[in-house]
């Protein structure tokens, strides 16, 4: 009998053992990862996409149909303005000057004809009003002689405006012929050819484009939309840095130029168009580059800083409780906002701190209080089991075997 009594004394006892330990909570205790509150400059952007184009983009058409005769100039040739950089078949253009300008001449002489037959007219006139005077000439030869001397006078304006018409005609074709030749109305540099020779081009309803010229491609621009939420921090003047896929290492300088008032509303997401000038010395940049835009809406100097995480931070015992903490204070000159943040006791414990929090952005926060100073150390994140497990005691189970 004894026999059986020992080992079930040794299996009461452990299972006290066991309930002890569920009891008191032996489990490890919670760390935590903190980093120090350091000293620097904290800078808040807003960020954008955009093209890069020329300031000023001329598109070069014609004003006259033909078969494009010679080519002067292609991609990235360099252009004066009033150079010829394409030449139109001129042949029918001057066959038109030719025939417009005979029409002028024939109207020319038909004027001094009037103009002849006026005068004759006029003394055939005066010397029968004499005759009739005189008895000499019936009334009915002096009415035909004044009917004769209106005529004249009729065919004097018929002539002027014979030689208004064929004037006009005359100029059209040789303004047709001058349009033959195409020039460049600007300095710049040819970014875009649309013809070759022999091509046909055709300006009955609408002015093709045969080339575009950049007028300047050492001064470019970035128009980029910004969201509603964002653009009332936007000013011209911004400081503005950006990349581009050709140099993703290199960050170009740049600076709001314009802010344009007129929505543009996609998908029932409203943005706003800023431009954004950018100098291209080495021209580097060039048009149609995708940029990666940061609009630098506030920057402060010197100044405390922990990381946004620290906000975030919550013990266990406070995230079944507590609200998503308000966001910092986005831009320059906005008022401050009060946040908590945590440090570690002596005990190794989570301790509360209250702070002031102004300028933000994605990684960093201002602290404008003076609840802590440059080296204390907040918690940023939990790595204890307890945190991970909650408050709950279960997760392992002991078994023994006899």
């Amino acid at each position: 009998m004894k026999r059986y009594l020992i080992p079930a004394g040794i299996v009461i006892a452990l299972a006290a053992a066991v309930g002890i330990y569920r009891y008191t909570g032996n489990t490890p205790e919670a760390t935590y990862k903190t980093t120090k509150v350091e000293r620097g400059d904290i800078v808040s952007s807003v960020a954008a996409t955009g093209n890069l184009t020329a300031v000023v983009t001329v598109q070069v058409g014609t004003q006259v149909s033909g078969t494009i005769q010679k080519l002067f100039v292609d991609f990235n040739s360099l252009v004066k303005k009033g150079q010829v950089i394409a030449q139109i078949d001129p042949a029918l253009f001057n066959a038109q000057v030719e025939q417009t300008r005979g029409n002028y001449l024939s109207a020319q002489a038909g004027l001094e004809k009037a103009k002849a037959d006026l005068v004759d007219a006029k003394r055939t006139l005066e010397r029968n009003r004499q005759l009739l005077q005189g008895g000499i000439v019936a009334q009915g030869d002096f009415d035909t002689s004044e009917t004769k001397y209106d005529q004249a006078l009729a065919g004097i304006k018929s002539a002027e405006g014979s030689i208004a018409q064929t004037r006009g005609a005359y100029s059209q074709a040789r303004t047709n012929l001058q349009n033959a030749t195409i020039r460049s109305p600007v300095d710049g540099v040819v970014i875009s050819r649309a013809i070759d020779v022999g091509q046909t081009v055709a300006a009955s309803f609408q002015t093709p484009t045969l080339f575009t010229i950049a007028q300047d491609l050492t001064r470019m621009q970035i128009e980029t939309s910004v969201d509603e939420a964002d653009i009332s921090r936007v000013r011209v003047g911004q400081p503005v840095s950006f990349t581009v896929d050709a140099y993703p290492e290199v960050k170009f300088k740049a600076r709001v130029a314009q802010i344009r008032n007129a929505p543009v509303i996609t998908q029932n997401v409203v943005t706003y168009v800023v431009i954004i000038t950018v100098d291209n010395p080495e021209l580097k940049l060039k048009p149609g580059m995708t940029a990666n835009v940061g609009i630098e809406v506030g920057k402060r100097e010197n100044v405390l800083m922990i990381p946004m995480a620290a906000l975030r931070f919550k013990p266990q015992t406070e995230k079944e409780k507590t609200v998503r903490p308000a966001s910092p204070a986005q831009g320059m000159g906005k008022r401050t906002a009060s946040q908590q943040v945590y440090i570690l006791s002596p005990e190794n414990k989570p301790l509360p701190v209250k702070v002031q929090t102004g300028l933000g952005n994605d990684s960093q926060v201002e602290i404008v209080s003076e609840t802590l100073k440059e080296g204390d150390e907040v918690i940023v994140q939990s790595t204890g089991s307890k945190e991970k497990q909650g408050m709950g005691g279960g997760g392992h189970s002991m078994r023994m075997r006899f």
